[in-house]
């Protein structure tokens, strides 16, 4: 009977030994699956400078926890070079300026597994800047292989999108600079959409074989699609009249608007927003400071009109091009609010219905308007 008991008991011993050993493989493994996978989303979600949705990703710059373009984690350069590594078929990209050489760099690996790496950039920004000190990416590209056009006119080729595999779209605000990511305020989406991509091709395409500004053809009734649920809707500057589309966008206004403006001298978008504030429809923007107290920008007006507006917190830029209509409706691209980027340069706009990406611009609105300030009254033109 003893022997019996003895037994049984080691046998209790063991389940439990064995029982113990496996709650501790549990918790280390959900440790270890928190560190190599979940840190960077709660990081991200803690700091609210990045929201994602299995189709598409949100992200903002933060100029003042990450400022050193020598430390790459957690920055947009190296989101954007996670992107690169992963290419399988082709890179295809419009941006007007850049002097990154991390990115260059996996450029040139992607280059070398046989991605196809096409770049078209501004004639003066980019392909004259890469003269200038701390510059030579655009060389870098050049000498593996990688080619690399320009516009070749005044007028600006301004845009800032990339396309990966013809199945995601990278676009936003940001230049792919050491200004651009880790000192200016700046807004990056990215869309996973093989139909979206497609509409951006088509344009990459018409400025790769030299059809740039108003007179490249307008293809903007075919510029719309539907992602789970998400009407997009893509402009394209100069050709597709972008003002007069953005218009009656802010004029459906029926609760609030928020803008965030590196330059906003639009006169008739500016009329739209103050009809709207007129008629109690809740409005509020922030403008980079410099070049708002000009009697060119609409920051005056605004301010006569009794809008809420005021200038921004950072020493460096504040680039963002963004409106959020209704906390629903997102617009935002390279198209500042101009009538240069109206009529004159090439520039894409992106706008996107859904709540869960608007939410994600107005928390960065409240970032910025919480450190920007109320201009003074000395500075209003009259």
């Amino acid at each position: 009977m003893a022997n019996g008991q003895n037994m049984s008991s080691r046998k209790s011993t063991r389940f439990l030994t064995f029982t113990a050993i496996l709650v501790i493989l549990a918790v280390l493994i959900a440790w270890v699956y928190y560190w190599t996978t979940g840190k960077e989303k709660t990081t991200d979600a803690e700091l609210g400078l990045c929201g994602r949705d299995g189709w598409w990703e949100v992200h903002f710059t933060d100029p003042l926890n990450i400022n050193d373009p020598d430390k790459l984690e957690g920055s947009i350069a190296e989101k954007l070079i996670n992107k690169i590594n992963n290419a399988q078929k082709a890179i295809h990209i419009a941006s007007f300026e850049f002097n990154l050489t991390p990115v260059a760099e996996a450029l040139i690996a992607a280059h070398k597994r046989g991605v196809e790496v096409l770049w078209v950039t501004d004639n003066e920004h980019g392909i004259g800047a890469d003269e200038d000190e701390g510059h030579g990416q655009f060389e870098m590209l050049k000498e593996s292989g990688i080619e690399v056009k320009a516009d070749e006119r005044t007028a600006l080729m301004h845009n800032k999108f990339w396309i990966f595999d013809s199945q995601l779209v990278w676009t936003g605000s940001t230049n792919i600079t050491k200004n651009g990511i880790f000192r200016n305020n700046n807004n990056v989406i990215v869309i996973k959409s093989p139909e979206l991509a497609a509409i951006y091709e088509r344009e990459f395409n018409e400025m790769w074989t030299g059809k740039f500004g108003p007179r490249s053809p307008s293809e903007v009734d075919d510029q719309t699609v539907n992602i789970k649920g998400t009407p997009v809707q893509v402009l394209f500057a100069a050709e597709d009249d972008v003002g007069k589309h953005l218009i009656p966008i802010i004029e459906s206004a029926q609760k609030s608007i928020r803008f965030m403006a590196f330059s906003f001298t639009h006169d008739e978008m500016g009329e739209a927003v103050r009809k709207r504030a007129k008629d109690g429809v809740d409005v509020m923007g922030i403008f980079e400071t410099r070049g708002s107290e000009t009697k060119y920008s609409e920051m005056s007006a605004f301010y006569r009109a009794g809008i809420p507006v005021r200038q921004d917190g950072n020493s460096h830029t504040f680039h963002h091009k963004v409106f959020v209509i209704d906390e629903k409706i997102v617009i935002t691209g390279s198209f500042n609010f101009s009538s240069n980027a109206d009529k004159s340069n090439d520039e894409n706009v992106i706008i996107i219905t859904n709540g869960k990406i608007a939410n994600q611009y107005l928390q960065e609105f409240e970032r910025r308007w919480n450190e920007a300030n109320e201009p003074a009254a000395s500075d209003i033109v009259s």
